[in-house]
């Protein structure tokens, strides 16, 4: 069954009203939200999400439901893990925090822009050439190993060479000047540490889309679900992050759970390439019925029980802990400006008593 197309239109208008009045409400009012106001705007996302769900269902088939619902909870979930490079970020560059839910917006735009230019090509690359997904198995696969050797070392953001390069070459003021990307100070255009905040979330978005496009291909190969699973995973991301605040800390087996999601789904992912048994310049083969597949039920089933098993755990091996009191995960002890001098540390990036050194600047 094929989904309509009057129903695939009317999503994508729907999605992108919504989106602009969300980017509409962060320009027109800049301001950190409050527990409550984030817990709202959260709510209201997942509900959304859990909705659409039960539209698919009625419009289409259960099928393209439970693909859906599965997508979305691992796009959902790689997303939260991504909240950690997120602070970090903030934190790194002192980014005031009433600017920071401007800045999460840009960034999930960009990651939107980026994340449906990859949707696109691989779709393409999988309608021809099934194989790929030999590939992209073995890299989710490498991926969720290096997430268990590397899960109890300290998460830090390094500039890459292109972040480098535009810090030297660009004229920028000493602070941030507002909301402003250029300004114009004693007859001379600069720019300000906002665009560099920008460019540094918009590659790491970059590298977040090599892991979370494979990952949901793995699930459905359906383009419109794997698109609209990443839209309502990354909407109300925003609110998320003000929300969840010190208790990302607390969330110490994230990064084990999601080890196990994209190595299941890798693994999904290389058997139904051997069970459909296609390879370049071999010509039309038969499908190998030998070889099992996993069916997406049993997928939603696996990615739920592993989450609901990583939280609980993480929630009870931190109990007693007060994330108030603690600096969010992998925030340096000092930090530096984007114009590369060093500035004192941004202090709790989420915390309600404390605000960054960017709030205080002149």
């Amino acid at each position: 069954m094929e989904l309509p197309v009057w129903f695939e239109i009317a999503t994508f208008v729907g999605l992108t009203v919504l989106l602009l009045a969300d980017l509409a409400l962060v320009v027109r009012r800049p301001h950190e939200p409050s527990a409550k106001e984030a817990t709202a705007w959260v709510v209201f996302y997942v509900t959304l999400a859990l909705l659409f769900g039960l539209v698919v269902l009625a419009v289409t088939n259960g099928t393209f439901a439970t693909e859906f619902y599965a997508g979305w909870l691992t796009e959902y979930s790689l997303s939260v893990d991504n909240l950690f490079v997120f602070v970090i970020i903030m934190a790194r560059f002192q980014v005031p925090r009433k600017l920071q839910q401007e800045v999460l917006m840009v960034g999930i735009i960009i990651a939107l822009v980026l994340r449906g230019i990859f949707i696109l090509l691989g779709a393409a690359v999988i309608e021809r050439f099934i194989w790929v997904f030999f590939l992209f198995g073995a890299f989710l696969v490498y991926t969720a190993i290096n997430l268990v050797r590397h899960r109890d070392e300290d998460e830090d953001y390094e500039e890459n060479a292109f972040i480098r390069r535009m810090r030297k070459v660009l004229p920028m003021t000493s602070g941030f000047r507002e909301n402003k990307i250029r300004v114009t100070e004693n007859g001379k255009k600069l720019w300000t540490p906002m665009i560099v905040v920008f460019l540094a979330l918009g590659t790491t978005d970059l590298l977040f889309a090599l892991d979370s496009i494979p990952a949901i291909f793995g699930l459905t190969r359906e383009p419109f679900i794997v698109f609209t699973a990443n839209i309502f995973a990354l909407m109300g991301l925003r609110q998320l992050y003000f929300l969840l605040g010190g208790l990302l800390k607390r969330l110490v087996y994230l990064s084990l759970g999601l080890a196990v999601i994209l190595a299941f789904i890798g693994v999904k992912l290389i058997l139904e390439a051997l069970h459909e048994n296609q390879y370049p310049f071999m010509g039309e083969r038969e499908a190998l019925d030998s070889v099992p597949t996993i069916p997406t039920w049993l997928s939603l089933t696996v990615i739920l029980a592993v989450l609901v098993v990583a939280t609980v755990a993480s929630l009870l091996k931190t109990r007693g802990e007060s994330p108030d009191d603690e600096t969010p995960a992998g925030a340096p002890e000092v930090a530096t400006d984007a114009t590369g001098r060093t500035a004192p540390a941004a202090g709790q990036v989420h915390g309600s008593s404390s605000e960054p050194q960017g709030d205080r600047r002149d």
